[in-house]
């Protein structure tokens, strides 16, 4: 995790905390680059195993998943906190390079309100995050 947990302590998310969740490490920092210089406070993590723990601690407004992981894919991160009382309502935007078409009803019934294809423009995914936050 590259950031200090938000809001560890109690039950309300932090409505400017984003957790980005992608193997890719390179790409992770360029994201949290784009996400802090528009305000928002980012959480990231490296390792899919853990993306649910670091959800339930830092607590985030949004969580960008990238679905094709090493160990735990990003539709089983979104099915298993779908079951968690405190990250049920937390809307998850999907990030892949591969977009399967049947995969986007299960993604939509695990949480997942938007996808966006690798590569993306960087406005795109602070445009999808506002948008997802306004609809929550």
């Amino acid at each position: 995790m590259n950031a200090d947990p938000v809001n560890s302590g109690g039950p309300v998310e932090n409505a400017m905390t984003v957790l980005a969740v992608d193997d890719d490490e390179i790409f992770l920092e360029e994201l949290s680059d784009v996400l802090a210089s528009s305000g928002y406070e980012v959480v990231t993590i490296t390792d899919p195993r853990k993306a649910v723990d670091a959800a339930l601690e830092a607590r985030p407004a949004v969580i960008l998943m990238d679905m094709k992981m090493p160990g735990k894919s990003g539709l089983e991160i979104a099915h298993e906190m779908r079951y968690r009382p405190a990250l049920a309502h937390v809307p998850i935007i999907a990030m892949s390079g591969f977009l399967k078409e049947s995969n986007l009803p299960f993604m939509e019934t695990c949480g997942i309100k938007k996808c966006l294809k690798k590569p993306f423009n960087p406005l795109d995914i602070i445009w999808e995050i506002e948008e997802v936050l306004k609809k929550e």
